[in-house]
Protein backbone atom coordinates (compact mmCIF):
# COMPACT_ATOMS: atom_id res chain seq x y z
CA UNK A 1 0.00 0.00 0.00
CA UNK A 2 1.17 3.49 -0.49
CA UNK A 3 1.83 6.01 1.76
CA UNK A 4 -0.59 8.10 0.05
CA UNK A 5 -3.30 5.31 0.47
CA UNK A 6 -2.09 4.96 4.13
CA UNK A 7 -2.85 8.58 4.88
CA UNK A 8 -6.38 8.35 3.70
CA UNK A 9 -7.14 5.72 5.60
CA UNK A 10 -5.52 7.37 8.72
CA UNK A 11 -7.47 10.62 7.93
CA UNK A 12 -10.59 8.89 7.19
CA UNK A 13 -10.62 6.02 10.04
CA UNK A 14 -10.30 9.17 12.28
CA UNK A 15 -13.03 11.21 10.73
CA UNK A 16 -15.21 8.08 11.64
CA UNK A 17 -14.22 7.38 14.75
CA UNK A 18 -15.73 11.01 15.59
CA UNK A 19 -18.76 9.54 13.37
CA UNK A 20 -19.01 6.66 15.59
CA UNK A 21 -18.64 8.42 18.80
CA UNK A 22 -22.28 10.62 17.78
CA UNK A 23 -24.00 7.61 18.20
CA UNK A 24 -23.10 7.65 21.87
CA UNK A 25 -26.01 10.53 21.54
CA UNK A 26 -29.34 9.57 22.55
CA UNK A 27 -30.91 10.79 19.59
CA UNK A 28 -34.38 9.80 20.16
CA UNK A 29 -34.63 12.41 23.02
CA UNK A 30 -32.29 14.38 21.08
CA UNK A 31 -35.37 15.20 18.52
CA UNK A 32 -38.01 14.72 21.21
CA UNK A 33 -36.41 17.95 22.65
CA UNK A 34 -36.79 19.93 19.40
CA UNK A 35 -39.60 22.39 19.57
CA UNK A 36 -41.30 21.19 16.09
CA UNK A 37 -40.88 17.46 16.53
CA UNK A 38 -43.21 17.27 20.07
CA UNK A 39 -46.04 15.08 19.73
CA UNK A 40 -45.57 14.39 16.03
CA UNK A 41 -44.58 11.06 14.86
CA UNK A 42 -40.74 10.55 13.72
CA UNK A 43 -40.89 10.31 9.62
CA UNK A 44 -38.12 7.10 10.05
CA UNK A 45 -37.41 4.67 12.00
CA UNK A 46 -34.77 5.24 14.49
CA UNK A 47 -32.67 2.46 13.08
CA UNK A 48 -32.57 4.57 9.70
CA UNK A 49 -31.96 7.89 11.16
CA UNK A 50 -28.81 6.55 13.61
CA UNK A 51 -27.72 4.39 10.10
CA UNK A 52 -27.96 7.66 7.55
CA UNK A 53 -26.26 9.35 11.00
CA UNK A 54 -23.63 7.22 9.84
CA UNK A 55 -23.35 6.72 6.31
CA UNK A 56 -24.06 10.32 5.29
CA UNK A 57 -21.32 11.94 7.18
CA UNK A 58 -18.97 8.70 6.43
CA UNK A 59 -19.11 9.76 3.04
CA UNK A 60 -18.85 13.59 3.05
CA UNK A 61 -15.29 12.56 5.29
CA UNK A 62 -14.43 10.38 2.70
CA UNK A 63 -14.53 13.37 -0.25
CA UNK A 64 -13.19 15.82 2.38
CA UNK A 65 -9.77 13.77 3.37
CA UNK A 66 -9.39 12.85 -0.46
CA UNK A 67 -9.48 16.87 -1.73
CA UNK A 68 -7.24 17.53 1.06
CA UNK A 69 -5.16 14.18 0.33
CA UNK A 70 -4.80 15.23 -3.37
CA UNK A 71 -5.01 19.32 -3.10
CA UNK A 72 -3.17 20.19 0.47
CA UNK A 73 0.54 19.34 -1.08
CA UNK A 74 0.15 21.84 -3.98
CA UNK A 75 -1.03 24.66 -2.00
CA UNK A 76 1.60 23.80 1.18
CA UNK A 77 -1.04 22.57 3.74
CA UNK A 78 -0.24 19.36 5.42
CA UNK A 79 -1.11 16.97 8.43
CA UNK A 80 2.10 16.44 9.33
CA UNK A 81 1.31 14.15 12.36
CA UNK A 82 -0.99 11.82 10.11
CA UNK A 83 1.55 11.95 7.15
CA UNK A 84 4.48 11.12 9.61
CA UNK A 85 2.45 7.89 10.81
CA UNK A 86 1.60 7.14 6.76
CA UNK A 87 5.37 6.85 5.93
CA UNK A 88 6.72 5.24 8.91
CA UNK A 89 8.42 8.24 10.63
CA UNK A 90 7.62 9.02 14.40
CA UNK A 91 4.55 10.50 15.46
CA UNK A 92 5.06 12.65 17.52
CA UNK A 93 8.06 13.97 16.74
CA UNK A 94 5.94 15.29 13.83
CA UNK A 95 3.05 16.22 16.33
CA UNK A 96 5.02 18.14 18.78
CA UNK A 97 5.74 21.85 17.08
CA UNK A 98 1.90 21.71 16.62
CA UNK A 99 0.77 21.18 20.54
CA UNK A 100 1.68 24.20 22.22
CA UNK A 101 0.49 26.65 19.18
CA UNK A 102 -2.46 24.61 19.77
CA UNK A 103 -3.06 24.77 23.12
CA UNK A 104 -3.00 28.16 22.84
CA UNK A 105 -5.47 28.89 20.57
CA UNK A 106 -7.69 26.64 22.92
CA UNK A 107 -6.68 29.06 25.72
CA UNK A 108 -7.74 32.52 23.53
CA UNK A 109 -10.56 30.78 21.62
CA UNK A 110 -12.57 28.70 24.78
CA UNK A 111 -12.73 31.64 27.01
CA UNK A 112 -13.36 34.44 24.13
CA UNK A 113 -16.44 31.97 22.82
CA UNK A 114 -17.83 31.62 26.12
CA UNK A 115 -17.69 35.58 27.00
CA UNK A 116 -19.53 35.89 23.80
CA UNK A 117 -22.18 33.29 24.92
CA UNK A 118 -23.15 35.53 28.05
CA UNK A 119 -22.85 38.61 26.35
CA UNK A 120 -25.07 37.90 23.99
CA UNK A 121 -27.44 35.60 25.76
CA UNK A 122 -30.16 38.06 26.71
CA UNK A 123 -30.48 38.98 22.96
CA UNK A 124 -31.52 34.77 22.41
CA UNK A 125 -34.80 33.59 23.53
CA UNK A 126 -34.99 31.76 27.19
CA UNK A 127 -36.67 28.81 25.05
CA UNK A 128 -33.00 28.46 22.73
CA UNK A 129 -31.11 29.15 25.80
CA UNK A 130 -33.01 26.28 27.81
CA UNK A 131 -32.35 23.85 24.45
CA UNK A 132 -28.94 24.94 23.59
CA UNK A 133 -28.23 24.16 27.44
CA UNK A 134 -30.23 20.50 27.43
CA UNK A 135 -28.06 19.51 23.66
CA UNK A 136 -24.83 20.70 25.49
CA UNK A 137 -25.78 18.00 28.63
CA UNK A 138 -26.31 15.64 26.03
CA UNK A 139 -23.36 15.75 24.27
CA UNK A 140 -20.69 12.90 26.12
CA UNK A 141 -17.22 14.18 26.52
CA UNK A 142 -15.77 11.90 23.64
CA UNK A 143 -18.32 13.09 20.79
CA UNK A 144 -16.94 16.45 21.39
CA UNK A 145 -13.55 15.66 21.51
CA UNK A 146 -13.36 13.10 18.35
CA UNK A 147 -16.44 14.54 16.74
CA UNK A 148 -15.94 18.25 17.13
CA UNK A 149 -12.27 17.69 17.42
CA UNK A 150 -11.20 15.47 14.54
CA UNK A 151 -14.65 15.23 12.17
CA UNK A 152 -15.33 18.52 12.00
CA UNK A 153 -12.13 20.10 11.52
CA UNK A 154 -11.27 17.29 8.16
CA UNK A 155 -14.28 18.38 6.83
CA UNK A 156 -13.64 22.57 7.29
CA UNK A 157 -10.04 22.81 7.17
CA UNK A 158 -8.84 19.80 5.07
CA UNK A 159 -11.25 19.27 2.46
CA UNK A 160 -13.19 23.12 2.56
CA UNK A 161 -10.34 25.13 2.98
CA UNK A 162 -7.77 23.44 1.47
CA UNK A 163 -10.29 23.58 -1.91
CA UNK A 164 -10.81 27.43 -1.35
CA UNK A 165 -7.39 28.14 -1.50
CA UNK A 166 -6.21 25.71 -4.18
CA UNK A 167 -9.56 27.05 -6.03
CA UNK A 168 -7.86 30.64 -5.62
CA UNK A 169 -4.28 30.31 -6.25
CA UNK A 170 -5.65 27.86 -9.62
CA UNK A 171 -7.89 30.66 -11.03
CA UNK A 172 -6.28 34.06 -9.72
CA UNK A 173 -2.60 33.16 -9.61
CA UNK A 174 -2.46 30.29 -12.71
CA UNK A 175 -0.47 27.74 -10.22
CA UNK A 176 2.37 30.27 -10.05
CA UNK A 177 4.65 30.15 -6.76
CA UNK A 178 3.13 29.37 -3.37
CA UNK A 179 -0.82 30.75 -2.78
CA UNK A 180 -1.09 34.45 -1.84
CA UNK A 181 -1.53 35.40 2.20
CA UNK A 182 -4.71 37.52 1.24
CA UNK A 183 -6.00 34.20 -0.69
CA UNK A 184 -5.26 31.96 2.23
CA UNK A 185 -7.23 34.22 4.60
CA UNK A 186 -9.91 34.67 2.27
CA UNK A 187 -10.34 30.95 2.78
CA UNK A 188 -9.95 30.93 6.55
CA UNK A 189 -12.90 33.73 6.59
CA UNK A 190 -15.04 31.46 3.72
CA UNK A 191 -14.54 28.09 5.66
CA UNK A 192 -14.95 29.95 9.38
CA UNK A 193 -18.19 31.27 8.04
CA UNK A 194 -19.67 28.20 6.61
CA UNK A 195 -18.40 26.10 9.73
CA UNK A 196 -20.54 28.98 11.59
CA UNK A 197 -24.04 28.74 9.40
CA UNK A 198 -23.22 24.84 9.41
CA UNK A 199 -24.44 25.02 12.76
CA UNK A 200 -27.75 26.93 12.01
CA UNK A 201 -30.46 24.39 11.09
CA UNK A 202 -29.64 22.71 14.84
CA UNK A 203 -29.62 25.83 16.16
CA UNK A 204 -32.75 26.75 13.99
CA UNK A 205 -34.59 23.69 15.53
CA UNK A 206 -34.01 24.13 19.12
CA UNK A 207 -35.07 27.44 18.30
CA UNK A 208 -38.48 26.70 16.86
CA UNK A 209 -37.71 28.93 13.99
CA UNK A 210 -34.84 31.59 12.78
CA UNK A 211 -34.41 34.98 14.04
CA UNK A 212 -32.07 37.61 13.33
CA UNK A 213 -30.42 37.69 16.81
CA UNK A 214 -29.88 33.58 16.84
CA UNK A 215 -28.00 33.63 13.27
CA UNK A 216 -26.20 36.35 14.15
CA UNK A 217 -24.68 34.62 17.19
CA UNK A 218 -24.57 31.38 15.19
CA UNK A 219 -22.45 32.25 12.92
CA UNK A 220 -20.18 34.52 14.55
CA UNK A 221 -19.62 32.81 17.73
CA UNK A 222 -18.53 29.68 15.66
CA UNK A 223 -16.94 31.63 13.00
CA UNK A 224 -13.93 33.00 15.95
CA UNK A 225 -13.23 29.57 16.16
CA UNK A 226 -13.35 28.85 12.81
CA UNK A 227 -10.50 31.56 11.92
CA UNK A 228 -8.24 30.34 14.88
CA UNK A 229 -8.32 26.66 13.63
CA UNK A 230 -7.85 28.24 9.57
CA UNK A 231 -4.68 30.10 10.94
CA UNK A 232 -3.43 27.15 13.02
CA UNK A 233 -4.43 24.43 9.82
CA UNK A 234 -1.98 27.22 7.54
CA UNK A 235 0.53 27.90 9.57
CA UNK A 236 1.59 24.94 12.17
CA UNK A 237 -0.45 21.80 10.77
CA UNK A 238 -4.15 20.17 10.45
CA UNK A 239 -3.10 18.71 14.32
CA UNK A 240 -2.60 21.76 15.56
CA UNK A 241 -6.21 23.00 14.57
CA UNK A 242 -7.45 19.29 15.72
CA UNK A 243 -5.57 19.80 19.11
CA UNK A 244 -6.96 23.52 19.36
CA UNK A 245 -10.71 22.14 18.62
CA UNK A 246 -10.60 19.70 20.85
CA UNK A 247 -8.99 21.76 24.05
CA UNK A 248 -11.90 24.03 23.29
CA UNK A 249 -14.56 22.16 23.80
CA UNK A 250 -12.48 20.82 27.20
CA UNK A 251 -12.84 24.46 28.12
CA UNK A 252 -16.68 24.45 27.56
CA UNK A 253 -17.03 21.45 29.76
CA UNK A 254 -14.78 22.79 32.64
CA UNK A 255 -16.86 26.19 32.05
CA UNK A 256 -19.84 24.23 33.48
CA UNK A 257 -18.13 23.21 36.45
CA UNK A 258 -16.87 26.51 37.84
Amino acid sequence: MSSRARLFLILWSAGFAGILSFQLVDLQALIAKLPDAQGKPLPLSMTTIRLLSVVQPAVLVGAAVFVGLVLAPKVGLSAPGARALAEGRPFLSALRPQLLPGIVGATIAAPTIIAYWLLWKPFLSPSFVRSADGFSRMLPPLTRLLYGGITEELLLRWGLMTFLVWTAWKTLQKEIGTPRPVFVIAAIVCSALVFGAGHLPLAIALNGGPSLSLIAYVVFANSIFGVAAGFLYWKKGLESAIVAHALTHVGFLLSRLI
